[in-house]
């Protein structure tokens, strides 16, 4: 006897309340069929969708599916709408998340019935495409990245849906290693064989995630293979020009992430042969504008750290031309502004991130960039934009221009002779309120603005810099502590007295002492450059000496009393020569029998950095034509300082003399002014 199909008019949820009040029926047959009802007329309709939504079905769908003992088909046909209600809108899918859908769906992924558990991942998959989803629920329970990875082979739709789930969950270096630690790097391997796009495509985007910026699992992942063939060589397959263009980006952005991770070289040939002529390809302007977006994004990430690969890239296809078209786009008439705007803003943005990392080490490519149309106009003007991620790429491509001395004193003196269109102007606005990010990126700009030959310098000063810049050394963020102080060492630098004068007292000796004890050493370094930097010019060291001698010296002592490394001491010693070049500030040494008994021990010390250092300490102490000169000979004598420099005369370590030409004419002449008393 042939079988007879049941057929289900389409009906109006929001005109017909009877198979919407049989969905509530306890009686088996009357709901199924309420619910197949249902389920015909939401799909394909988000007008349907949210009638349904309306009235309050959402709330029955999830008892259904919480109640175990309801039977297997009226469970699969409750998750199947429940999956089509998240095919809708986003406020369909805020509805079901406010019904706690997403922990009952995981939950029922456990079950032994394969196709209810890939109904719930479809499910899972639909809801995690918006942002609003709780994608941090799949690392909870590790027993669930189990389950699911063993049923990843089960079904297309299930690697479908599993790879695209874990693409959107994976956020920290814990949820990559849970996966690795149940061996996805295994079961993502043998999907790379998929003959299916879009099968390959979540796989590509879930490798990806597992290898950013993870040592151990991305070479795992380098060195996992699946039939006698290598993930990365799996990969490069799927790079060839026949494939999408984006299958082509999302591997390049798997072997991007591999190379940053470490484990492939950049020397590799499928980063310069491959990776990097496919990123410049597609960053060519006849191609859909989110793809040259991400393109060129994976490109700056592909070129932030290797001078080599950042000059290949620079020369490759007429790179820096093409994106100064991002840079320079011109609308489409045929799109509302609003859509204009936002694609101008994340073409800029891209193309700002791609000659940040290009211009980070090499004059010639600094020269191309900055000759770009209107590039550095649009920097400026970028500087401003209410979005944080415009303004931020723009402050690091200043950031990565500003490195060049010969942009300095040109291009950004230019810039800077215009009061309208200034670059520092929006930095300092940056300065006083802004995330940590921008102001990290915005204070380490500024740190090159303030360089003694930078024409920013002064207007910089004149508008309230140091206040600011001292704000930011007692931030708890040790990046803007670094810049802070490092900005303040470059303002000092050959400044006139009454703006040492100004550092020094804005800053405060007690807070000063305060970062020569900060954890970070780079802070601790560029303090004592700092200090280094305020205690030149005779005048200057013996004024500053004459208001804070004692707490400097104090200072310089306990860096060279803690164990701090040779550097760090080094600069310490610096300090010294440096007041010992002054006038009246020499006293501060002399009287002090610690310190002259420091310096002859460092004269010896098996450090040829810490030796020069305290000899060119001793040296400006001995000259006979200043004053005073004789009592002090007489007290270095006592210490045995002619004997020390004798000793460093008759060296038998050819590398202090050999490389320093300027320490052998101190030491001569050191020992020349005793022998001449």
């Amino acid at each position: 006897m042939a079988m007879l199909i049941q057929n289900y008019p389409l009906m109006d949820v929001e005109s017909s309340r009877s198979f919407m009040d049989d969905i509530y029926s306890s009686e088996h047959p009357k709901c199924l069929s309420a619910l197949i009802q249902l389920k015909n007329t939401v799909i394909g309709s988000n007008r349907q969708k949210g009638n349904a939504i309306q009235q309050g079905v959402i709330p029955r769908l999830v008892q259904i599916l919480g109640d175990y003992e309801q039977p297997v088909d009226i469970r699969n046909e409750t998750v199947i709408i429940l999956g089509s209600l998240a095919k809708g809108t986003e406020d369909h899918v805020k509805e079901l998340l406010k019904a706690d859908v997403v922990p009952l769906l995981l939950n029922c992924i456990l079950t032994d019935d394969n196709q209810f558990s890939e109904n719930c991942l479809r499910c899972v998959c639909s809801i995690f495409k918006y942002n609003c989803a709780p994608v941090h629920l799949i690392f909870q329970d590790q027993s669930l990245i189990s389950h699911m990875l063993s049923l990843i082979m089960h079904s297309t739709a299930n690697q479908i849906s599993i790879t695209t789930i874990l693409s959107y969950s994976i956020k920290t270096k814990k949820h990559q290693t849970m996966l690795w630690d149940e061996g996805a790097v295994f079961s993502l391997a043998a999907l790379l064989r998929s003959p299916l796009q879009a099968v390959l495509m979540p796989t590509l985007t879930c490798i990806a995630s597992l290898c950013h910026e993870n040592k151990p699992v991305a070479a795992s992942v380098a060195t996992a293979n699946f039939e006698g063939k290598s993930v990365p060589d799996l990969l490069v397959a799927l790079m060839a020009r026949d494939k999408p263009l984006e299958m082509q980006l999302a591997v390049a952005k798997c072997i991007t992430f591999l190379y940053r991770a470490g484990a492939i070289s950049a020397e590799d040939p499928k980063i310069l042969y491959k990776t990097l002529p496919v990123l410049v390809y597609l960053c060519q302007d006849k191609y859909a504008w989110k793809l040259r977006v991400e393109t060129a994004e994976t490109l700056a990430y592909l070129t932030e750290v290797n001078v080599e690969l950042q000059r290949l890239a620079a020369i490759s296809n007429h790179l820096i031309g093409v994106l100064n078209t991002f840079v320079n786009y011109k609308s489409d008439s045929s799109l509302p502004p609003a859509k204009n705007e936002e694609i101008r803003k994340e073409l800029m943005q891209a193309a700002f991130r791609v000659f940040a990392s290009l211009g980070s080490n090499d004059e010639d490519i600094r020269k191309k960039i900055i000759e770009s149309e209107n590039l550095v106009q649009h920097i400026v003007n970028a500087l401003d934009d209410p979005s944080t991620k415009v303004k931020l790429a723009a402050i690091r491509c200043l950031h990565s221009l500003s490195r060049s001395v010969q942009q300095l004193r040109t291009t950004f003196h230019s810039i800077c002779a215009n009061q309208d269109h200034s670059v520092w102007k929006p930095l300092m606005r940056l300065l006083e309120n802004a995330s940590d990010d921008v102001l990290t990126v915005t204070s380490s700009t500024l740190c090159n603005l303030l360089l003694e030959f930078s024409p920013s310098k002064e207007p910089i000063l004149e508008s309230g810099a140091v206040d600011l810049l001292c704000n930011l050394t007692r931030r708890s963020d040790p990046a803007l502590r670094l810049n802070g102080i490092w900005a303040l060492m470059n303002m000092a630098f050959q400044a006139e007295q009454k703006i040492k004068t100004l550092i020094l007292n804005t800053l405060g000796i007690e807070h000063i002492f305060r970062l020569l004890n900060d954890s970070e050493v780079n802070v601790l370094m560029k303090t004592l450059g700092l200090l280094r930097n305020l205690l030149c010019t005779k005048p200057h060291i013996d004024y500053i000496m004459n208001l804070h001698g004692n707490e400097i010296i104090q200072a310089v002592t306990m860096i060279l009393d803690a164990n701090h490394p040779s550097e760090v001491k080094e600069q310490a010693l610096c300090i010294l020569a440096n007041i010992a070049d002054g006038d009246s500030a020499k006293d501060f040494i002399m009287n002090n029998e610690d310190i002259l008994k420091k310096l002859s021990e460092y004269m010896i010390s098996p450090n040829g950095k810490l030796q020069v250092a305290s000899t060119f300490c001793i040296s400006n102490l001995v000259w006979k034509e200043e004053s005073g000169s004789t009592e002090r000979q007489t007290k270095l004598r006592e210490l045995g300082i002619p004997a020390l420099l004798n000793r460093l005369m008759n060296t038998t370590n050819t590398l202090l003399f050999d490389k320093n030409e300027f320490f052998v004419r101190r030491v001569k002449t050191a020992v020349t002014q005793f022998s001449d008393q």
